[in-house]
């Protein structure tokens, strides 16, 4: 009888078991696989972002070009803090390094100094906000998970507002970010 027992506790146990897996699973799969892409994308270009903006605060010519820099930083590292947990929260590892697009965006923007840096930036950042957001847009508009969708919602805002401050910096410099000479942004997304 003691034997019944301990089989019916095992086998309650090992159903208990599967069922927390399963159910955990279960709440992962409630992000799609793009949800799960957007969300090691986005990680990828704040990465970016956060070294392209301590370059800018070392290396830009100009006040402005330094304070967005900063900004970058700022908000990229908070932004990218709150993906994290959503990345967490639907099973997706964090990235330890940037997109290639900002790994290549650093290179050429290292090798620069005084306004052709200032320039290089203010263009490459104009395209990758411009490329993010409509990235992040697309995914609080199409995306499945909740969370994500919140997520993107939120750094969408925070990107669009980097975008009209950028814009603003290259009318300022009287740099164009159509220059197809230019590098791609830092974008993983």
């Amino acid at each position: 009888m003691k034997s019944i027992r301990v089989g019916h506790l095992a086998l309650f146990s090992a159903a208990l078991f599967l069922f927390a897996t399963s159910s955990a699973a279960f709440a992962q799969t409630g992000a799609s696989d793009d949800d799960k892409h957007f969300v090691e994308a986005a990680l990828k270009g704040g990465m970016a972002e956060i070294e392209l903006g301590r370059l800018a605060t070392q290396k830009g010519a100009s006040d402005d070009v330094k304070m967005f820099g900063q900004k970058m930083v700022t908000d990229h590292t908070r932004l990218g803090e709150k993906i994290k947990a959503v990345a967490v929260e639907i099973g997706v590892k964090p990235p330890d390094t940037e997109s290639a697009g900002g790994m290549a965006t650093k290179a050429k923007l290292e090798v620069l100094s005084g306004k052709s840096f200032d320039d290089a930036y203010i263009s490459a950042m104009v395209k990758a906000h411009e490329d993010d957001l409509q990235a992040f847009k697309n995914e609080a508009a199409n995306g499945t998970s909740p969370a994500v969708k919140r997520a993107a919602e939120q750094g969408a805002t925070v990107v669009s507002e980097h975008l009209q401050m950028i814009r603003k910096i290259a009318q300022t410099h009287n740099v164009s970010a159509q220059n197809p000479q230019q590098s791609a942004g830092p974008s993983g997304l």
